[in-house]
């Protein structure tokens, strides 16, 4: 694939990044409350995943940013400026949506050349750099080809060269891969941080795939019901999630019950400290993420007391296998090991389960129907 960050005339693909900012921003739909005083700033050249579940107002906060939507409070600055009043054609924002969107009597050329001819940009210097977008994207000898003649894959390549070629300060992307196969995807995902590196393009990126936020994002911001919840590197939100509700949103995460004891809790017989702090009153969970639980045999006679536990199930990950495991009060917590020693613990066996001695998360239990 050829790859450049220049037109050959000497004008860059991109002006280089933006700082985005959103203040106390706010959005409402009747009743609903799409955004409730969001505040985040994106960094020059960097590519942040707003990753959050249906409905907590992720896609909101991108069409604001584009203009596609107004905001009732709060302020969106480019560079420092105010930008609620700039019509969205003239915001110089690039933005790839989850449907391609490509005029389907278009060339893939003229596709990405569309914007170009509507700035009245000489048809010579436009073609050029079509092409060469085109190049970039991995699709110069799709140049003549309609959109119904491209793969998914090929189409969305053609809408991202389409969005580059005005020169944005800000790409915006919104869920642009989930139309896709998984092989596709993996790729595409690859192939647009790769762009976005080589670019130092201002990006965000909106999904609701995690994997896709961690493997992709040099920060990812989590949303839920119109607020952030946390913003952090993909290794940080992972490793310390600031709420429950992003430890388990984020990767798997099992709940163990525990009870206090001191300014710590005691989990399956043993005392941890407290990564933050103990809710004041109601019963309490521990959470934990499969890799840190460990597992032993032990003997059948032993499951039934602190630490013991049932195997319930496995299902092989290939290096990895995941058992599940049953507690004498019901709850099942999964484990990550590697498989040979998962070999070693046959469902319907008895296993003795420790975590680390580290400071735990803690959230208050979980109503049951």
């Amino acid at each position: 694939m050829t790859t450049a960050t220049a037109l050959s005339s000497g004008a860059p693909l991109a002006t280089g990044g933006a700082t985005v900012e959103f203040r106390s921003l706010r959005r409402e739909f009747g009743a609903t409350t799409a955004l409730d005083g969001l505040d985040l700033t994106v960094e020059p050249g960097e590519l942040l995943a707003l990753l959050g579940p249906s409905g907590c107002g992720k896609t909101t906060a991108l069409r604001i940013l584009a203009g596609f939507e107004t905001h009732d409070a709060g302020e969106v600055l480019v560079d420092g400026e105010d930008i609620t009043r700039i019509p969205a054609h003239k915001r110089d924002a690039g933005m790839v949506f989850q449907s391609y969107s490509l005029f389907p009597h278009l060339t893939a050329l003229d596709n990405v050349a569309f914007g170009m001819r509507m700035r009245g940009i000489a048809k010579s210097e436009r073609r050029g750099r079509a092409q060469e977008l085109l190049e970039l994207v991995g699709l110069p000898q799709r140049a003549g080809h309609y959109p119904h003649q491209m793969s998914g894959g090929q189409q969305q390549r053609v809408a991202l060269a389409r969005a580059l070629a005005l020169k944005p300060r800000v790409l915006l992307l919104d869920e642009p891969l989930s139309a896709l196969d998984a092989k596709v995807r993996l790729s595409l995902r690859e192939e647009i941080r790769r762009l976005q590196q080589e670019l130092g393009i201002t990006t965000l990126f909106v999904t609701h795939d995690q994997e896709e936020a961690l493997s992709m994002a040099d920060r990812v911001a989590v949303l839920r019901a119109g607020r952030l919840e946390q913003c952090s590197t993909p290794s940080e939100l992972y490793a310390r999630p600031a709420t429950a509700f992003v430890a388990e949103f984020v990767g798997t995460m099992s709940r163990i019950p525990c009870e206090r004891s001191g300014d710590g809790v005691e989990v399956l017989g043993r005392r941890h400290e407290v990564d933050g702090t103990v809710p004041a009153d109601g019963a309490l969970d521990v959470l934990v993420r499969p890799e840190n639980v460990g597992l032993r045999p032990c003997q059948q006679s032993g499951a039934a007391a602190d630490g013991r536990a049932l195997v319930v199930s496995a299902s092989f990950l290939g290096g990895v296998t995941r058992l599940t495991v049953r507690l004498s009060d019901g709850t099942e917590v999964k484990a990550d090991l590697p498989t040979e020693e998962a070999a070693g613990l046959p469902i319907g066996g008895a296993a003795e389960i420790t975590l680390p001695q580290r400071p735990v998360l803690v959230d208050r239990r979980l109503a049951t129907a």
